[in-house]
């Protein structure tokens, strides 16, 4: 799951009122029996659906299992069959549009938010504007979240202007509205683990702009906040990495993948074990990439572009990776999909079409090495040496440690190109 689609389910979870937290404390599981068994004594109230829909949308955030999707989409339209209209069919309208872009249906998420929110729900706008951010307009995602600017405490949409700015190049205004959604997580009484996500994404901000001690504290704070986070493991797991202190990296990334078994902490675990010269090892957990994102129907819909981008990587299957990164560009045209697919024609030796894609990857000016990285080595295929050296440059000095393989290739590169 994308960050954009797990934060909508993080706020769909807390905005179901109390949805989640109705039954008391416990496990997510213990909430999910407990609205069944509304359910089951009461077969007609739209509200016990509603929440347990918001149960199971948080469970599929928890373990990783997309499953829960599917059930939580059922759940809600039957909350929506039995009260189709007024304030509850907005609150399940919301939630079912999260349920939505956590499945990459990213129009249909879109339309759904709209509906939601034109029926009454402002929060609704916050699933909206992720959506537009997935379908690569950022404009309209502004304009939606400019409506949530008034809501207080957990609802006020830090984490998403955070992510807005970084896309548009402000990394320090996105640091500075993650550290909000933090403070005003830890005040606002929502469960640890949507804390724990938001300090992990600030780690990651940190991340990007190669401030390893930062980093590091945040992830730390991440991992103290909800010590089983896989989220906060996976991050302190990349900035070990970074720091070479490889034994733990890969104990953290082992530990992140036995809670959810996501391709990206598969193929970094392979990545820090290649490092190491462990290549058995290593091409286990590259195996264990393609074995996660064939496991269902859903998951190859959720995880084409990791896996398009694994392959390219790899310079392995370019064939497929450049299939794959095709159909995500069908679901979704942010950023990030244009790079993947640049990256993969780029594999394939079709360099003037990726020059075509990475121009596209670059337009807002976001401030990520992998791009940088990307758009230098496709430059230099082109033969402009002159922007290759300088997206390569810009690479190393953004984040030199932007990836455990690929920093070292871009020095490699930019050395023969004759640059320092």
């Amino acid at each position: 799951m994308s960050g954009r689609s797990a934060l909508a389910v993080a706020l769909a979870c807390v905005l179901a009122g109390s949805a989640v937290a109705t039954a008391g404390p416990g496990s997510i599981d213990d909430v999910i029996a407990f609205h069944q068994g509304r359910i089951a004594r009461d077969p007609d109230d739209p509200l016990s659906y509603t929440r347990l829909g918001a149960a199971y949308t948080q469970k599929a955030r928890e373990s990783g299992d997309p499953g829960y999707y599917d059930l939580a989409d059922r759940t809600l339209q039957r909350a929506l069959q039995l009260a189709p209209a007024g304030p509850a069919a907005a609150g399940a309208t919301t939630l079912l549009a999260s349920v939505r872009l956590a499945r990459h249906e990213f129009r249909e998420a879109a339309t759904l938010a709209e509906r939601a929110a034109q029926g009454g729900d402002p929060s609704a706008y916050a699933v909206a504007g992720d959506a537009y951010l997935e379908l690569g307009d950022a404009e309209k995602a502004a304009r939606a979240y400019d409506r949530l600017r008034d809501l207080p405490g957990p609802r006020h949409p830090h984490s998403r202007l955070a992510a807005l700015q970084f896309l548009r190049g402000d990394v320090r205004g996105a640091i500075a509205q993650m550290e909000q959604a933090v403070r005003v997580s830890r005040e606002g009484g929502v469960p640890r683990e949507h804390v724990a996500w938001a300090q992990a994404q600030l780690a990651e901000l940190h991340w990007h702009t190669g401030a390893l001690p930062q980093a590091d504290a945040a992830a730390a704070g991440a991992m103290a906040t909800d010590p089983g986070n896989h989220r906060a493991r996976a991050m302190l797991a990349r900035v070990r990495a970074a720091q070479q202190r490889f034994p733990e990296a890969i104990d953290l990334y082992t530990r992140a993948l036995a809670v959810v078994p996501l391709p990206e902490y598969a193929a970094a675990l392979g990545d820090v074990l290649t490092r190491l010269g462990r290549h058995a090892e290593a091409k286990r957990q590259y195996d264990l990439v393609e074995h996660i994102a064939a496991l269902s129907r859903l998951n190859r819909a959720l995880y084409n572009r990791e896996l398009a981008l694994f392959y390219a990587d790899r310079d392995v299957k370019p064939v497929e990776a450049l299939a794959l990164a095709e159909r995500e560009l069908e679901a979704r045209r942010d950023v990030y999909t244009y790079d993947v697919l640049a990256w993969a024609r780029h594999r394939n030796g079709r360099t003037d079409e990726a020059v075509a894609a990475i121009h596209e990857a670059l337009r807002l000016g976001t401030p990520d090495a992998r791009l940088f990285f990307h758009a230098g080595m496709i430059y230099r295929a082109a033969g402009d040496t002159a922007r290759a050296a300088e997206y390569l440059r810009r690479a190393l000095a953004t984040n030199p440690h932007f990836h455990v393989l690929h920093a070292a290739t871009a020095a490699r590169a930019l050395a023969e190109l004759g640059q320092p």
